[in-house]
This record gives structure tokens, C-alpha cells and sequence, in this order.
């Protein structure tokens, strides 16, 4: 295989200019790394708990929220236990308080990461980081938003006269969660894709090629990750075809701009061979 010289590599420090190179005097050695990463992971739970604190005083309009597309359907939901009202709003909490600390449990990630990357590898996660919390957070809205009324009275539709639903909050709840979870990490797909071409482990070709593998397991995911039924399989599939395709076209972007790049590259050897000459 021809190695790919001419290709700059985010990884490379050897080829980066002095200035960009980590100060040997400024290293930590393994126990102060370990030491930190505890500050960090102390300080992201404290971050989380703090917000979920805060969430618990809005968590009871937040369930009245999350279950609005069941109830509709279904009428109120009930819970089994004396706990129940209380352990549910309290995982509702704890579900916001994440989701709120978010921004802070990334900025503090980044600030353990950051001193150890170069200035090239820094431009190219600070995108990478935003736009795989951005993907997340549609996929999520989506789930909720367009997924779960369907999902929720299809399901629902199989009663009958005497067999009514009596849906629990705890059983609901999970549901929702597994759910938004799925498609937030779905969503992910195009920033992956993107990763791999610019990487030059896949590219436009090889996902041409095969897009039709690519369409059978868009479904065979979707079977795996969304409650069994035939509408929430379709739903999911949709959007995750639509990214497949997205990301190809991603991958045929990268791919052009590299190859544009590698011409003028060659053009500017040229001209200068001839100069010199």
C-alpha cells in the first residue's frame, strides 16, 4: 500500500512546528494525572447533583411533561408503592440535573484533555465535542417529539374492551428514557462517518458501494433499539437512512476538499521544480 505522505496527520507531533509542542518541563507524571482526573470527576458529580437539586423544585411540571404523551391515550398513570410518586420524581431530577450539567461536566473534561493536545488536534475536537452534544440533544428531541406520541398509541391501540391499559410511571419513564437515549446515540452517525473520512479509513466509494448493507442494518438497528413495533422501527429507520445518506454525502466533501488540497500541493512542487530549474 502507498503510504500517504502528502496527508497531514492531526497525530504527527514530530512535523509540527516548535511552538505547537507540549513543554517536557510542564508535565505531570501519572500519579498528578490520576489525582486530577478524581478533581474532575468529583467536580462533574458535585455539578450534576447540584443541578439535580435545583431540577427537583421543577420536577414535578417536568413528570406532568414526560408523560403527556401517554396520558392522552391512556389516562393517568398510577404507581404501585408508596415510594413510587417520589422515586419517580426523584429520577426525573437526577435525569435533568445530568442533562443541565452537561456543559460543565464537558468543560471540565476538556480542561483535564486540553494540555496535553496540540493546537491542531484542539481545533479539530472543540467541533467534534459541540457537534456530538448538539446530535444528541436533537435525536433526544426528536425521540420525544415525534417517536414516542406514535410509538405510544400504536402500542396502545391493541386494547380492547376488556383489556385496558393501567400504565405504570416507573415502567413509563424507563421507556421514555431507553428511547431518547437510542436516538441520541444514533444521531451520532454523521459525526462518525465524518471521522472515518477524514481519517481516510472509509470514503464516498466504499459507502456507495455498499449502501444497500448500509439500509439493512439502518433496520436491523432500528429492530434493536426501539420497542417492538412495526411503526417505531419505520420512524427510527427513517431519519437513520436520511443521516446514512447525509454522511455520505459528508464523506464526498472531505474527500473533494482533500483531493483539491493535494492538487495544489502538487501544482505549487511543480512550480517550483520549474523555477528552480
Amino acid at each position: 500500500m502507498q503510504a500517504r505522505d502528502d496527508q497531514p496527520d492531526l497525530f504527527d507531533r514530530e512535523e509540527l512546528p516548535a511552538p505547537d509542542a507540549p513543554d517536557p518541563g510542564g508535565q505531570m507524571g501519572i500519579f498528578e494525572h490520576l489525582t486530577e482526573l478524581r478533581a474532575v470527576l468529583i467536580q462533574s458529580v458535585v455539578a450534576a447533583l447540584a443541578a439535580a437539586i435545583l431540577a427537583w423544585f421543577f420536577s414535578e411540571r417536568a413528570v406532568d411533561v414526560l408523560i403527556k404523551p401517554a396520558t392522552e391515550p391512556a389516562g393517568s398513570l398510577v404507581f404501585l408503592s408508596p415510594t413510587g410518586a417520589f422515586m419517580l420524581r426523584l429520577k426525573v431530577s437526577l435525569a435533568l440535573g445530568l442533562f443541565l450539567a452537561v456543559p460543565i461536566i464537558v468543560w471540565r473534561l476538556w480542561t483535564f484533555v486540553v494540555p496535553g493536545l496540540l493546537q491542531r488536534e484542539r481545533l479539530v475536537l472543540v467541533p467534534v465535542i459541540l457537534s456530538s452534544i448538539v446530535l444528541f440533544y436533537v435525536g433526544a428531541a426528536f425521540a420525544y417529539l415525534v417517536i414516542l406520541p406514535v410509538s405510544i398509541a400504536f402500542l396502545l391501540g391493541f386494547a380492547t374492551e376488556s383489556l385496558r391499559p393501567s400504565l405504570t410511571g416507573e415502567h413509563y419513564l424507563a421507556f421514555v428514557f431507553r428511547l431518547t437515549l437510542a436516538f441520541g446515540v444514533v444521531f451520532q452517525f454523521p459525526l462518525v462517518i465524518a471521522l472515518l473520512s477524514w481519517w481516510e479509513i472509509i470514503g464516498p466509494d466504499f459507502l456507495k458501494k455498499y449502501w444497500r448493507y448500509g439500509v439493512v442494518l439502518v433496520f436491523v438497528l432500528s429492530a434493536m433499539l426501539t420497542p417492538p413495533d412495526v411503526a417505531s422501527q419505520v420512524l427510527m429507520a427513517g431519519p437513520v437512512l436520511a443521516l446514512y445518506f447525509l454522511s455520505m454525502g459528508i464523506s464526498q466533501l472531505i474527500a473533494n476538499s482533500r483531493r483539491r488540497k493535494r492538487e495544489g500541493e502538487k501544482a505549487e512542487e511543480r512550480e517550483a521544480s520549474e523555477g528552480g530549474g
